[in-house]
């Protein structure tokens, strides 16, 4: 049966293909991928999560002024300015880790061609968190400053770069060989790439948006939008319980299609680096020869 569902990654696919196998991917693996990043990703994603809630609760507690204090006047700055620290601190640390887990667990899946190892995942996620963190900072300052000079570099610079993570783990490369090969994987493959991953933020925005969409239509009915009613008292939306319960389940999502989003750059890569080296079709060519000794 798991033969049967095994997704081989080191292959040419076409487009389609890529989009098919990523939530196939996910499908067969749900338990055991989702275990793994739970077990690792777990406690930072609760940090994150609860600094998020601290946050909005302060900022709620600011605009409320209704119930405003010479205290809260004090404290509640105080809490959303630490809350908001360690928001993007946890951030940070979430989408590091959950990198690492992602890419490192489809890593042991295809040298043990379907199998996982746990113990080898978690350590490969902690020994790659510093080159990931690294890797990370420069990618989102290329893209950003790219995006400075009529926008258009930057969207050349994020195709390439997109798949730098996926080389760092798979080729066991350093930040800078890492950064510098995703160049070299996409030329003269530049446009299919960009469509592919065209299609895929499409459908991860979309999606995204149709869970933050019960957020934004609870606020807007609190805060008396559509009765044409609105008062000051009414900003004090951002501190209801439904109100940071829909917004923290908003930002689960969000960090799920980015799972759904890795899975597709780490397919993207084995389908170029295929093109490029051919290391899938070597491997089976010599797996032909052993079975038939």
């Amino acid at each position: 049966m798991a033969a049967s569902q095994y997704i081989e990654f080191k292959k040419q696919r076409e487009l389609g293909d890529i989009l098919t196998d990523t939530f196939g991917f996910i499908r067969n693996e749900f338990k055991p991928f989702f275990s793994a990043l739970l077990k690792i990703v777990g406690p930072y994603l609760l940090v994150m999560l609860v600094s998020l809630g601290f946050y909005f609760y302060a900022f709620g507690d600011i605009l409320n002024f209704a119930t405003i204090t010479a205290e809260s006047q004090v404290f509640s700055p105080l809490i959303m300015i630490f809350a908001l620290f360690a928001f993007v601190i946890s951030s940070v640390l979430v989408y590091a880790v959950s990198y690492g887990s992602v890419l490192s667990y489809i890593q042991s899946y295809v040298e043990n061609k379907g199998e996982t190892d746990f113990n080898a995942i978690k350590k490969q996620v902690y020994a790659k968190f510093w080159p990931i963190v690294g890797l990370g900072f420069l990618v989102f300052l290329s893209v950003f400053v790219g995006l400075l000079f009529c926008f258009i570099p930057g969207i050349y610079l994020a195709v390439p770069l997109s798949i730098s993570f996926s080389i760092l783990i798979f080729q066991n490369k350093n930040t800078s060989d890492a950064y510098s090969g995703s160049f070299s994987l996409v030329k003269d493959n530049w446009w299919i790439t960009f469509a592919t991953l065209f299609v895929v933020y499409i459908i991860i925005y979309v999606a995204s948006l149709a869970f933050s969409l019960p957020a934004v239509i609870y606020t807007w009915a609190k805060m008396g939008i559509f009765s044409g009613e609105m008062d000051a008292t009414s900003m004090n939306a951002f501190a209801d319980p439904i109100y940071l319960a829909l917004n923290i389940l908003s930002q689960m999502i969000q960090f799920l299609m980015n799972i759904i989003l890795l899975v597709a750059t780490a397919l993207i890569y084995f389908n170029l680096n295929e093109k490029k080296n051919f290391t899938g079709t070597y491997e089976r060519i010599g797996n032909i020869g052993k079975s038939s000794d």
